[in-house]
């Protein structure tokens, strides 16, 4: 029987029998010519726009949910809020690819054509029964808001170039489910024998507005033919066999198939490494020996192509049988440690995961087929040894162990508070047994916190706390503190500069900082209490003094400076005579000469100057320019050069 023959009519019988829903191939299908799944791209994003003409929509770029009415996008997935929690959350596409695309499609208000697609004819084997397929998803969530919303509807039409009908199929109501679920529809048409190119329509027939949304992905062409039998050894046995890795593969692949009247036979291998299904060179007949020493693990699937030899070369014509697994595992991620602690008199347990099945043994006929099994309640050094563990992961055994160990629990002794002066080091040390994890707390201005004698520098009063354990009794872990006083350092502040009049007093204003300290000011000249920090000054002279703070706990000594000015108090004489006896010849100012920077000036009745000088190192001898002035009085202005002490004026009467 010819193969197009066969096809024919047992496509008559399956569109006698086949549901409504879908007309999908019971036969063997080849590969597709034709798989449109929308691509992938990069985590999370979302898909490019359409090529012109493949739909009358508006494209919305994504990620998100997709458009409003007569709008659609290509995404990787959905949320669970979209449209106010009324569509499906889809966490991926049909595909399978977490980073696959799908087209979402919110349809417009009327019924329309939403989507067009165009096969190359020269792809397709002429005169061939095809499948063609598409995964859809009513989006709509089966809940309140959406009762009574229309339902996708979608009527498929596979069209030659020039308008000619070969196949109109339609989906009917496509009903909304619980859970995010896709559903294959598909139908089956002949393809043209002259090679034309086709269209494939999509034509939704329901109305927008409310409801009538969908998702749409994996649009495929499958050429479907007689149902090919495969097996392991004998037809039919056909269940995914199970190896572990490094074993050595040996299986015979058979198969059979009727339809074909001269077929040429090709054996192909996807060992799921990315390279899709490869040709086995040689392997051209209805049996295939396998063997694979020392199998890599992973996925192996094998499947046979069938061809009759009039159309050689035209691959795309070729029906495939379904493909039989074998599974080579490789050991199970088991999680173990290699050493195991436990405390004296403390529980002991085991602890692995990631296996199906575990046999322990071990010390004193210890046996357990748990996965973490408690060996005892209350350990001690008995229990020391290595502990075999035996696990299974499908069906695959796997050998390993691990070494107990028993401790002696940590401990530590009481520590005695410490001083330290503000700014200096001070070395902590604990004392413990047994002890090999140390931890300090606060970190706080230690070098470390993690050994049993860290160096601590803090700022300001603190209390650490050390706890020990040890890897053996990890849940044990006793603690001792200590308190570490830091003591401030002495801060000396002898005050602001002082002025005062001869014959006057002051009071110095000194503060002093620090903890447990004692002061004293030098020199004591002049003060009624040296000891104080305020004692009263009588000097007679400019004089500084020096606060002195001295810590009492050997934490140094600071010291402050303070200058006390002394103003004389001058005594001008109001006449004098200058006639070189010898006697009472010059002005004589009483202590002028303590004020270096002193301004004097003389003026006649007149208010003419006659003497001027800075400073009074020369008396004034009663003379102008050399020339001696006659008896009588003149006025002085006398400034000191000095803010805090006004200029004195009076009047000097010369006598002859």
């Amino acid at each position: 029987m010819h193969l197009k023959f066969y096809c024919v009519f047992w496509l008559f019988i399956v569109t006698i029998v086949s549901a409504a829903r879908a007309q999908i191939c019971t036969g063997s299908l080849g590969a597709p010519v034709v798989n449109e799944t929308f691509g992938h791209g990069a985590q999370y994003d979302g898909g490019p726009e359409l090529p012109s003409g493949e739909t009358s929509l508006h494209y919305v770029a994504g990620p998100g949910c997709g458009g409003e009415d007569g709008e659609y996008s290509i995404l990787q997935r959905m949320g669970s809020s979209c449209k106010g929690g009324t569509w499906q959350a889809i966490a991926q596409d049909h595909t399978g690819d977490p980073y696959g695309y799908m087209m979402v499609i919110n349809a417009t208000l009327e019924a329309s054509l939403f989507f067009t697609y165009k096969v190359d004819g020269s792809k397709l084997c002429p005169n061939t029964t095809y499948q063609f397929a598409a995964w859809i998803m009513n989006i709509l969530r089966p809940v309140p808001q959406t009762q009574g919303f229309s339902r996708p509807n979608i009527t498929f039409r596979i069209e030659k170039a020039d308008g000619t009908l070969l196949k109109e199929y339609n989906t009917g109501d496509i009903p909304e489910s619980e859970d995010p679920t896709w559903v294959q529809y598909g139908t089956f048409f002949t393809s043209p024998a002259d090679g034309s190119d086709l269209i494939v329509k999509m034509i939704n027939n329901g109305q927008g507005g409310n409801g009538n949304d969908l998702a749409l992905d994996d649009i495929t062409f499958s050429p479907c033919g007689p149902l090919i039998q495969t097996g392991f050894t004998t037809l039919g046995n056909i269940e995914p066999k199970s190896s572990c890795e490094k074993d050595n593969l040996d299986y015979t692949l058979v198969a059979a198939q009727e339809g074909y009247d001269d077929p040429d036979y090709k054996w192909q291998v996807n060992k799921s490494d990315g390279n899709g299904w490869m040709d086995i060179p040689g392997e051209k007949s209805l049996s295939y020996h396998l063997v694979i020493p020392n199998a890599p693990p992973g996925k192996y699937q094998y499947r046979i192509g069938v061809l009759n030899k009039a159309i050689i070369g035209a691959e795309q014509c070729r029906i495939y049988s379904d493909p039989l697994t074998i599974n080579v595992y490789a050991p199970p991620d088991l999680v173990l440690a290699e050493n195991t602690s436990a405390c004296i008199g403390q529980p002991l347990q085991l602890r692995a995961s990631g296996a199906d099945t575990y046999l322990w043994t071990g010390p004193n006929s210890f046996t357990s087929t748990e996965n973490s099994p408690v060996v005892t309640q209350s350990a001690d050094p008995g229990y020391d040894g290595v502990y075999k563990l035996m696990v299974t992961k499908n069906n695959c055994p796997f050998f390993t162990s691990t070494t107990v160990k028993v401790y002696i629990a940590a401990s530590v002794q009481p520590m005695t508070d410490m001083q330290v002066c503000e700014g200096d080091a001070v070395q902590l040390s604990v004392q413990s047994a047994n002890a090999t994890h140390f931890k300090w707390e606060p970190a706080d201005g230690l070098d470390h916190d993690d050994i049993p004698n860290p160096v601590a520098r803090p700022s300001a009063t603190i209390r650490y706390t050390v706890t020990v354990s040890n890897d053996g009794c990890a849940t044990l872990k006793p603690t001792s503190s200590l308190m570490v006083t830091v003591l401030k350092r002495p801060k000396a502040d002898a005050g602001n500069p002082l002025r005062m009049f001869e014959g006057q007093t002051v009071k110095l204003s000194g503060t002093a900082v620090g903890d447990h300290v004692s002061y004293y000011w030098t020199p004591s000249d002049y003060l009624d209490n040296p000891a104080s920090l305020a004692p009263v000054c009588s000097s007679t002279n400019d004089i500084t003094y020096t606060l002195h703070v001295v810590s009492g706990v050997g934490c140094g000594e600071a010291t402050s400076s303070v200058f006390v000015r002394v103003y004389n108090l001058l005594t001008v004489i109001n006449s004098f005579s200058p006639n070189n006896d010898g006697i009472n010849d010059t002005w004589y100012i009483k202590n002028i000469e303590n004020y270096p920077k002193a301004e004097i000036n003389v003026y006649d009745r007149y208010g003419l100057p006659v003497f001027h000088t800075v400073g009074y190192t020369k008396p004034w001898d009663g003379e102008k320019d050399g020339r001696r002035l006659p008896v009588g009085t003149y006025y002085y202005i006398i400034d000191l050069k000095d803010e805090n002490i006004p200029k004195q004026s009076g009047w000097v009467f010369i006598v002859r």
